[in-house]
């Protein structure tokens, strides 16, 4: 590729804020200080949780780099490991996709709901709205109709001005709160400070995914040695600055103790500045934005299940096309079918929360740990000019390291959804070998 066709260290920052930047940040700082039984353990998770993905998106830009095929984060597992690890791993994470659909849905649905039903809003009238905007989005997906690049600018902007609406709040102190601000949570009982910081991490490792995608983009940038690092460093800066910014004015508006009680925190922060009018009309931006999310996903997750197919580690049938759309019909359907079996099991948006960090525990851990395998098979490319990251093997060791205890910490706070997530695992290892059995008979 000629270097003027290339991403510039601006483009590639960007990129980076706009793969991290999702809805996660409107819902998830309330779980996060559920669990947290002070501000301090609160605050140290938001920034750890961007520290550490820095440490992945540094590791991921080198695999890329090392790497460079399309679909790298998908392929490069068949590459480093046993097939049957790669099959169940990029199964996992197809599931996981699918249950950050469900729950971004529930968020989008959370806000809508309280809009349209106030306080009679259950968590069964959210997973079925949620459900419905799915299968919406399953029928728009299945007529070809495609997303185009100006609706998803249109959709950044949407999400770049709520977050900076939100941080507002922090220069109107009219409206922020006046009791007493830094109380300890009594209700988690009396859990050490690392195991309140673990359970808290779990949410903010959800709002701080993304960064994973910057595998794709390592042969494409310019000068790749000197534009990735600063790039990623840019751009994980920006948006730790805004996510520390925002949840500082959640907490100076709805107050730490409370901030843990409630769900739909941002359309409170814009009653507050706007009155009750703002508040609707923020949570219909919000829910607009999510069903952006979840056509986005139902487009681009039926063509990972098609290239499986194409490397035969999913059956030929999610090929299928149908004939005058060439829409990926099978691949589409089984997509939508999973996020919808998610959302119908667990409603709550912690549940699946959970679920989904879990499985994505097992898919970062091991799909960083590739940089080991990589670094000694491919020595041939070192000073050709490709990325190689500084402080290496300490970034990805923190890197895995730091799932680890996120899985470990899910496993303690809610061992039934880690349960089931492991033997999801272990399901789909299973179906490799029978599948490939199958095949030599």
């Amino acid at each position: 590729m000629q270097a003027n066709k290339k991403l510039q260290l601006f483009d590639f920052t960007m990129i980076v804020v706009g793969l991290v930047i999702g809805m996660g940040i409107f819902r998830t700082a309330a779980t996060s200080a559920q669990y947290a039984i002070d501000s301090s353990v609160f605050f140290a998770a938001w920034i750890a949780g961007g520290l550490i993905a820095l440490c992945g998106a540094l590791t991921y830009a080198e695999i890329g780099s090392r790497f460079p095929v399309t679909g790298g984060y998908y392929r490069v597992f068949s590459y480093a490991y046993h097939p049957s690890i790669a099959f169940a791993i990029n199964c996992v994470i197809l599931i996981s996709n699918a249950a950050s659909l469900s729950g971004v849905a529930l968020i989008g649905s959370g806000y809508i709901s309280q809009v349209v039903f106030g306080e009679a809003a259950t968590d069964t009238t959210k997973a079925l709205i949620a459900t419905g905007a799915v299968v919406v989005f399953y029928g728009v997906n299945l007529m070809g109709l495609r997303m185009s690049a100006k609706t998803q600018t249109v959709l950044m902007v949407i999400k770049i001005s709520m977050i900076l609406m939100l941080i507002a709040a922090l220069f109107m102190p009219s409206i922020h709160f006046t009791g007493a601000n830094d109380m300890v949570n009594k209700e988690l009982g009396n859990i050490s400070w690392i195991q309140s910081f673990g359970m808290s991490l779990i949410a903010v490792s959800f709002t701080y995914g993304g960064y994973q995608q910057t595998i794709n983009f390592g042969n494409e940038v310019d000068k790749p040695a000197k534009n990735i690092p600063r790039g990623i460093f840019f751009g994980i800066a920006i948006i730790i600055s805004l996510y520390l910014l925002v949840n500082m004015a959640y907490y100076k508006v709805i107050g730490f103790e409370s901030l843990g009680k409630e769900k739909e925190i941002a359309s409170i922060v814009a009653g507050k500045m706007f009155g009750e009018t703002g508040a609707s009309v923020f949570s219909g931006l919000l829910f607009l934005s999510v069903l952006a999310y979840v056509n986005v996903l139902l487009m681009s997750n039926p063509r990972v299940m098609f290239a499986m197919s194409e490397d035969g580690t999913l059956p030929a049938i999610f090929q299928k096309k149908s004939g005058k759309q060439d829409v990926l019909v099978v691949s589409l359907t089984a997509f939508a079918a999973i996020c919808i079996v998610i959302l119908f099991f667990s409603q709550e948006f912690e549940a699946i929360l959970n679920f989904s960090i879990f499985l994505d525990c097992f898919g970062m851990a091991a799909s960083a740990a590739t940089i080991f395998f990589l670094r000694k098979r491919t020595r041939h490319l070192d000073g050709t000019g490709i990325y190689q990251m500084k402080l290496y093997p300490l970034l990805p060791i923190i890197f895995i390291a730091a799932y680890l205890f996120v899985g470990t910490s899910i496993v303690i706070q809610t061992p039934r959804i880690a349960l089931t997530a492991f033997l999801v695992l272990a399901s789909f290892m299973l179906l490799y070998f029978l599948t490939r059995s199958r095949q030599k008979n």
